[in-house]
């Protein structure tokens, strides 16, 4: 059993998605950091100042539903999401172009190359 889960663990599936969902966790602190720290100030701080609110988790209905929090939230997705698309699509584009290269000729048997010879020389003296 010891041996069948090292078999399972230690397949690339597994590490490939082990190493994405580490990526993606160090690479979510990074897009909440662009997003906190860069865009909302930027974009979002003129209409916020405006509404006369200081943050966007500011924003709720009620008192108690907080859809500021929400949409930070979603804009966090969509920006995650965009990014992983286009590193998912540069990765697949290196993979075609590593399979459209021709595969190397492999070396012919000694055998056969001596038959190929005997047969090119038989066709010259015709």
């Amino acid at each position: 059993m010891l041996k069948e889960f090292k078999t399972f663990a230690l397949r690339g599936n597994v590490v490939d998605l082990a190493v994405g969902v580490i990526i993606g966790a160090a690479f979510s602190t990074i897009v909440n950091s662009l997003i906190a720290d860069v865009l909302t100030p930027l974009l979002l701080k003129p209409a916020l100042d405006a509404a006369q609110l200081s943050k966007l988790e500011d924003l709720t209905i009620f008192g108690a539903v907080k859809y500021g929090k929400f949409i930070s939230a979603t804009f966090n997705f969509v920006i995650v999401a965009f990014v992983l698309f286009l590193i998912v699509k540069g990765i697949n584009a290196t993979k075609k172009k590593e399979e459209a290269k021709p595969a190397p000729i492999a070396e012919l048997p000694a055998d056969i190359m001596l038959l190929t010879e005997i047969r090119d020389l038989l066709k010259l003296k015709q």
